[in-house]
């Protein structure tokens, strides 16, 4: 059995993976003793470990060692490419690409050649557009949900307010009201870049990631939800890397 992993800054998702069906998921801290906790089988029976990471190379190779100490199994990892099965990168440099933009748009990819646009709303947000053909047309980083909260309670000792989910873009009447309503005002601006960048290079799939993805479809983006992109798309390179 396969095991993938989608190591993130602070987060990690992994997926136990049996002959393509997934038995098995959980999430935690990248940082913490037990990194892959609630892994209910035999650590002998996994067979290989896959991972997409974005984490620092000191991170990276705390997780390696984690990974080498607890499973006997190969750990390889998996970065950004230029090309693959007719999907092909805009960077120059594909290796300056994050690999978990480039595993989500694979995923995105074996099921949507028509075109597509992955919105992943995870600690950075990012937005990829793919045409009709397989050709990469760049993208957009920006700070996710999270990030911008943390730099206004750390960097703004004088805007107090209390984090809240809410959907409400009108002006807010309260500190904690401005910066919740302006939340949803910005991802709501986003939303209709994303509506309209997606019509001007002729595509209508537009798929959703990370963890505030299910916040974006409340405020209104009109995509199709995949908690799991990244694993999806790296599951499917591993395979093709080994085929047996």
């Amino acid at each position: 059995m396969r095991l993938l992993i989608d190591a993130g800054n602070t987060r990690l998702k992994w997926c136990l993976d049996d002959s393509g069906r997934c038995i098995g998921q959980g999430a935690g801290a990248i940082d913490h003793a037990e990194a892959v906790a609630g892994l209910s089988i035999s650590d002998a029976e996994v067979t290989s470990i896959a991972v997409s990471t974005v984490a620092s190379e000191e991170r990276r190779l705390s997780l390696l060692s984690y990974l080498s100490e607890r499973f006997e199994a190969p750990v390889s990892f998996y970065w950004a490419e230029a090309q693959r099965n007719g999907l092909k990168s805009a960077y120059e440099d594909s290796g300056q690409m994050g690999a978990d933009r480039w595993h989500a748009m694979y995923g995105a990819w074996q099921g949507h050649r028509k075109g597509f646009v992955v919105v992943d709303a995870g600690s950075a947000i990012t937005v990829d557009y793919v045409a009709p053909g397989g050709c990469h047309l760049g993208g957009f980083i920006l700070p996710g949900m999270q990030m911008m909260r943390r730099s206004l309670q750390v960097d703004a000792a004088r805007v107090d307010f209390a984090p809240m989910q809410v959907s409400d873009m009108r002006p807010g009447s309260s500190t904690s009201e401005c910066v919740n309503h302006g939340f949803a005002w910005l991802s709501g601006a986003l939303i209709d870049r994303v509506h309209k960048d997606s019509k001007a290079i002729g595509v209508s799939d537009i798929l959703v990631t990370g963890g505030d993805a299910e916040k974006f479809l409340r405020l209104g983006l009109k995509a199709k939800l995949y908690p799991v992109l990244v694993l999806d798309g790296l599951a499917l390179i591993d395979a093709e890397a080994d085929p047996g």
